[in-house]
């Protein structure tokens, strides 16, 4: 079966992937900025901030909250239809990108876009961004529609759960502050 994700890359430096979720932008909104628990779509990390407002640092943890992957400065915050913040993983050596969520209401449905932008060509960040905009928006899309994420993401969180042990000690989260 064909991905529902649309994916649209606009040049070396930016990506775009866009998908309709059957349900309301709250629902949407409320998942992809939640910071009480793991969020699916974003490989099951939980968001770690003080404030979700401009300005803010965040961090993207492990459930356990132990390993940081992801670590970012909030750039807009205009709920329920725009999200964006820098994205920098913890355990490369890349410089930081871009990300924006979009809602956009659709009836009953929401457009969600995912648009990376600043993407450093030809590095490890590069080629891991263009891999999970796919999964972030299937993911979020099985997560809204169903409860749950597919099959085979449950099995990556698995997966990911078991590898943790061998996690790079820079990625420890006393290395990355809120």
């Amino acid at each position: 079966m064909p991905s529902p994700v649309q994916v649209e890359k606009q040049g070396e430096t930016i990506a775009k992937f866009r998908v309709l979720i059957k349900g309301p932008i709250d629902a949407v909104w409320r998942e992809i900025t939640r910071t009480d628990a793991p969020i699916p779509a974003f490989f099951n990390s939980r968001m770690h901030v003080n404030t979700l407002a401009p300005g803010s640092r965040l961090a993207m943890r492990s459930p356990d909250g132990k390993v940081t992957g992801v670590v970012g400065e909030i750039l807009e915050f205009d709920p329920p239809r725009r999200f964006s913040h820098t994205f920098k993983f913890t355990n490369f050596n890349d410089p930081a990108c871009k990300v924006t969520y979009e809602l956009e209401p659709r009836g009953d449905s929401t457009q969600f876009t995912l648009t990376i932008t600043d993407l450093p060509v030809g590095t490890k960040t590069a080629k891991q961004m263009l891999q999970g905009g796919v999964m972030i928006a299937s993911t979020l899309k099985n997560v809204i529609e169903t409860g749950r994420p597919s099959f085979g993401t449950r099995v990556l969180f698995t997966i990911f759960k078991l590898m943790a042990p061998f996690t790079p000690k820079k990625c420890l989260s006393e290395h990355w502050p809120v």
